[in-house]
């Protein structure tokens, strides 16, 4: 005898009792998903029990939604004893069950496969990105949406695996993206799609990408060739800033010294520009972080607390010119580098009205605020501070991080660092005198 399928619907309908039921109940039975999948959501896995007999009692287990989430728990059900019905008995119970009881599927509950990437991204649009992110950060994403959104916003999430983004990027390397670009613009596509999921972590891992071991290589190599600005070019810049025409003196005033304290504390950009005066000590030479205008509350991380010392000879320059600029005449709680409304600098208006005019100025590569800290990095090192000292100063959360800035360093800043490094030290050689032997051996 052939049974026709029972599918849910959202009429109400008189559910049968099952042992331990005293009334008839009224139950508003969830309605099937619009999404068509083929299969109604009685058909899923876990919705379809077996009759079991345990301890003498006919039971079942089946997979209940919870609402407002992608998670079933799962529930074990109990209909009778087998001395009171037959096994047909039972097993019409269960199929009553499954079709009737309202919290098996639940209307808000949340299927799978239904999310796509396009909701994704109208979430990480609406929600995410206006409360967590910069709008530096959010300007670059949707650089990177316009590659991504024509091939995926159709696409479920549950089917963006690791092989059907190897076969995506491959599309974009033959179209002409570097690898470089294509590895920044999945790293966007993992923040959307992590800001959507339960566990905030995207479905893939950028280490398992197919790229050939030549091409990263290749980006190993480049990485190192990154641009820094030694505090000579500092200074060189910032004498190119006070000559531009564009600028008033104020501007000019301010901008100078924003790069000269740049390259001689390793301050990140936000970092610099939040900046109060009651943060520099001049007393004993020290800089204090504990803000930031890239995020919205002005918070860092915990790593990023710290107190810079300005202790080099570097370092006193820079805080003899911060002097004469302060001139004494701010308030405490004022902004060092600010506006003229008294809000503190933005990134984007530094770098096109007064960095890259000066960088074409003298004849150095075009790049941002970051390549001072890049610089003031590898000036600690080659001076021989202490790796765990420069970790502290830089803001790193790990030693790892600080190796990366080092990078290739260039011929003439080795030759400089071993010039004083012969200087420091006392060499032997068979030419010597017997005389200076003789103190090195006493030395020793």
């Amino acid at each position: 005898m052939s049974s026709k399928r029972n599918t849910p619907s959202s009429s109400t309908t008189t559910a049968v009792p099952l042992p331990g039921q005293t009334t008839d109940v009224s139950v508003t039975t969830a309605a099937v998903s619009t999404r068509k999948r083929g299969k109604c959501m009685t058909r899923r896995c876990g919705q379809s029990p077996k009759l079991e007999i345990k301890n003498g009692k006919y039971s079942f287990r089946y997979r209940k939604d919870v609402a407002e989430t992608e998670e079933r728990s799962q529930v074990r059900e109990v209909i009778g004893s087998v001395k009171q019905m037959t096994k047909s008995e039972a097993q019409r119970r269960i199929k009553e069950f499954m079709v009737l009881n309202a919290e098996v599927n639940a209307a808000d509950a949340k299927i799978p496969c239904v999310l796509t990437f396009a909701q994704t991204v109208k979430h990480y649009r609406e929600k995410f990105a206006p409360r967590m992110l910069r709008p530096s950060t959010v300007s670059m994403a949707e650089v990177h949406l316009k590659h991504l959104e024509p091939d995926w916003n159709d696409v479920p999430v549950e089917h963006i695996t690791l092989d059907a983004v190897n076969e995506w990027i491959w599309k974009k390397r033959k179209a002409g993206l570097s690898w470089t670009t294509i590895k920044n613009i999945l790293r966007t596509m993992q923040r959307v799609l992590s800001c959507s999921s339960k566990d905030k972590k995207p479905p893939f891992s950028q280490q398992g990408l197919a790229i050939p071991e030549k091409d990263k290589l290749q980006m190993k190599i480049d990485s190192r060739k990154v641009v820094s600005f030694s505090w000579d070019d500092a200074k060189r810049i910032a004498e190119a800033v006070r000559k531009l025409d564009d600028l008033d003196e104020p501007r000019k005033n301010s901008y100078a010294m924003a790069f000269l304290l740049a390259s001689a504390t390793g301050l990140r950009c936000g970092e610099l520009f939040a900046l109060r005066v009651n943060d520099v000590d001049f007393k004993v030479h020290t800089i204090r972080v504990d803000e930031s205008v890239d995020q919205r509350t002005y918070t860092i991380g915990p790593a990023a607390y710290r107190v810079v010392l300005l202790a080099d000879t570097e370092g006193k320059e820079a805080m003899r010119m911060l002097k004469i600029f302060l001139d004494g005449k701010r308030a405490e709680d004022s902004f060092v580098f600010h506006s003229r409304n008294g809000s503190p600098l933005r990134e984007t208006n530094v770098l096109v009205d007064g960095l890259h005019p000066a960088l074409r100025a003298v004849e150095l590569p075009q790049a941002g605020m970051h390549a001072f800290r890049h610089g003031c990095n590898r000036r600690w090192e080659l001076s021989g501070l202490n790796p765990a000292i420069i970790r502290q100063f830089m803001g790193h959360s790990s030693s790892a991080m600080t190796a990366r800035y080092t990078g290739e360093i260039p011929l003439e800043q080795v030759q400089k660092s071993v010039e004083v490094w012969q200087q420091n030290c006392s060499f032997v050689t068979c030419c010597d005198p017997v005389e200076k032997l003789s103190q090195f051996e006493s030395v020793a």
